[in-house]
């Protein structure tokens, strides 16, 4: 893909799936807030920032205040139900193939859309099936589902693309291992895997992969999750970011998208959210220096080892 230097399209990049011929906004805007009720608002902002794919999910609890939010703004006229590209999650608890479309259901249902334009496994891991997100016993332990395996629930989301209901399907926070494991015997092939990346969790090797099946990868936490050691004040970021006279977030959020790799950064504070939508091409330079001269090597999220999300909290 080659971007002309005078016509700079980079924020509206959009990457087509596998399957379905859906376009993927480069650009995402997530929706796990801190604090829920400031949920409605920031997805407003986003949306006049020039954001359109949005990514939700059953365990954020909040797809109701999403579909406040893009149900106020559908009204206006102003933007079109098929301008929107809205992804939402099954969670663990509802791996079972009986429970998978009462779960899709009642996420069309809070976003108030009549279809998902692609749906996620949250994580491969099934936990007991009922209405506790989070089931554990008396030691605290997570009760994990063993009746039940990944690719038993995937045949319910091919069923839900077959029914036009979902528009695309995927998997988050997945391995390699398993994401090849998945792709053999699956009938519709992933066309979104959702991971934890930036540039201290490049994810070369699942880059590679996916780009070889026609996979989009679609990097969370693509900024670092503010977290220590901190992405943005990298001195190769910080260094092009001067150069460029571009903040830090801009060149990484760039650099994600220039790989080929989709993004969903997550903010309630209107400056930031349009800070995100506003990335333009990287010199190829910039580019060798991000992909060479950074050598951390970090995963800020356990998700992928235990199906629990969660930053993992590091002494500063």
């Amino acid at each position: 893909m080659t971007y002309e230097a005078f016509h700079d399209g980079l924020r509206d990049t959009g990457f087509v799936l596998n399957h379905g011929a859906v376009e993927m906004p480069a650009v995402g805007f997530g929706t796990l807030f801190r604090d829920l009720a400031t949920t409605t608002q920031a997805v407003k902002e986003a949306l006049a920032a020039g954001f359109r794919h949005f990514d939700c999910a059953e365990r954020y609890r909040n797809e109701a205040q999403v579909g406040v939010a893009l149900k106020e703004v559908l009204e206006t006229g102003k933007i079109r139900r098929e301008e929107l590209f809205i992804t939402t999650k099954l969670w663990n608890t509802n791996h079972r193939p009986e429970r998978v479309e009462p779960a899709f259901d009642a996420s069309c249902q809070r976003l108030q859309v009549d279809y998902i334009d692609c749906y996620l496994i949250h994580t491969p891991f099934a936990f007991q099936p009922g209405d506790d997100q989070d089931p554990r016993d008396e030691q605290g332990n997570v009760i994990y589902d063993n009746d039940v395996t990944l690719i038993e629930t995937w045949r319910v989301l091919e069923r839900l693309v077959d029914e036009g209901r979902a528009r695309s399907i995927g998997v988050s926070d997945i391995t390699l291992e398993a994401l090849k494991a998945l792709v053999a015997v699956a009938r519709i092939k992933p066309a979104v895997v959702q991971v934890e990346s930036h540039p201290y969790l490049p994810e070369w090797e699942l880059l590679e992969f996916c780009k070889e099946h026609g996979i989009i990868v679609l990097a969370f936490a693509p900024l670092g999750h503010g977290m220590q050691p901190n992405v943005l004040e990298d001195p190769v970021i910080t260094g092009i970011a001067r150069r460029l006279q571009k903040t830090p977030a801009q060149v990484a959020l760039a650099w994600s998208v220039q790989r080929g790799v989709a993004f969903l950064t997550t903010s309630a504070t209107p400056s930031h959210i349009r800070e995100n939508i506003d990335i333009s091409t990287l010199p190829f330079r910039a580019m060798v220096e991000i992909k060479q001269d950074i050598t951390t090597r970090i995963r800020f999220n356990s998700v992928v080892e235990t199906g629990v999300p969660g930053f993992i909290a590091r002494k500063k």
